[in-house]
């Protein structure tokens, strides 16, 4: 072990640094977790807290709006899992075949870019191109000879919007790990399929599809982990009175809980995010066994 060490010790200086950074910002926090099992006094602190078991989770599960704020979570998250998921993929399959560099690059830095546009930018490109008044979509709209439509106003429409202009932002982002992906397949595949008469589809279909599936089922395992942590940013900013009924998530109705309430209630909000985050690990652990069970593909 010395010996390795004395060998490699620049390797494990590089391993220092993100093993330094999962303790402090991943792990030490956990401590702070048991405030969702107490009634939390801030001059008391965290030990000497009230100890009171699960009546902050009890208090979440029947609390009026919790199907309601559960319903949206869910339908949110699978929404935006079954869009997002294989858009990169159709991409990344497209630009693999592109023979003409400069086109190829240019595509990627067009959808790369948007990636880097921050949520609260993001959130009001998409309240200004969706403006009743002034939004380029309904003055399209109205040239067309209909009413414009206040989008933001109506619940309908806020999943929608927030899951397409989502894949805007992040498809050629979430597309690299896929072109690296099928960078990697054997190019003699191909040459004997091409050698056999096998069409560009038919090459997508039967090489490069099942090439890619092992990484494509590991970030779907990994995505099922964040089912429920949508982040409460987007869903906030894009949030209104009239269409509350449909974008109140758990992560909105934690801030509004724990931050900006008359009176914070830490405690009941550590309590909801915990609850969030044991459904996000059952679901994890149940989708890398069925992966595991199916493809013989799983995290672990």
């Amino acid at each position: 072990m010395g010996k390795s060490l004395a060998r490699c010790w620049q390797l494990y200086v590089l391993l220092a640094l993100p093993l330094l950074y999962l303790i402090v910002f991943r792990y030490v926090p956990m401590y702070g977790a048991q405030i969702a099992f107490k009634k939390f006094v801030i001059t008391k602190g965290i030990w000497d807290s009230q100890w009171i078991g699960f009546d902050h989770f009890v208090r979440f599960l029947n609390h009026p709006k919790f199907y309601e704020v559960l319903e949206n979570t869910i339908g949110l998250s699978f929404y935006q899992l079954a869009a997002t998921f294989p858009f990169p993929i159709a991409l990344a399959l497209a630009l693999n075949y592109v023979k003409n560099e400069f086109f190829k690059k240019t595509v990627q830095m067009v959808t790369y870019a948007p990636h880097f546009i921050s949520v609260v930018v993001m959130a009001g490109i998409i309240t200004q191109f969706l403006a009743p008044r002034t939004g380029a979509l309904n003055k399209l709209i109205v040239l067309l000879g209909f009413e414009p439509i206040n989008f933001l106003a109506k619940p309908e429409f806020f999943k929608s919007i927030y899951v397409w202009s989502d894949i805007w932002q992040n498809i050629g982002f979430a597309c690299i790990i896929y072109l690296a992906a099928l960078a990697g397949i054997d190019p003699q595949q191909h040459e004997a399929a091409v050698m056999d008469g096998a069409s560009k589809y038919r090459r997508m279909w039967h090489i490069d599809l099942p090439g890619i599936m092992p990484v494509a089922m590991i970030i779907l395992i990994l995505n099922m982990g964040h089912i429920l942590d949508l982040g409460f940013e987007k869903a906030l900013l894009l949030q209104n009175p009239l269409n509350l009924r449909s974008s109140e998530i758990i992560d909105t109705y934690v801030y509004k809980i724990g931050l900006t309430s008359t009176i914070p209630s830490f405690d009941y909000a550590a309590a909801i995010g915990l609850f969030k985050n044991v459904i996000a690990l059952i679901l994890l652990v149940s989708v890398n066994k069925l992966a595991k069970k199916l493809t013989q593909t799983s995290l672990w």
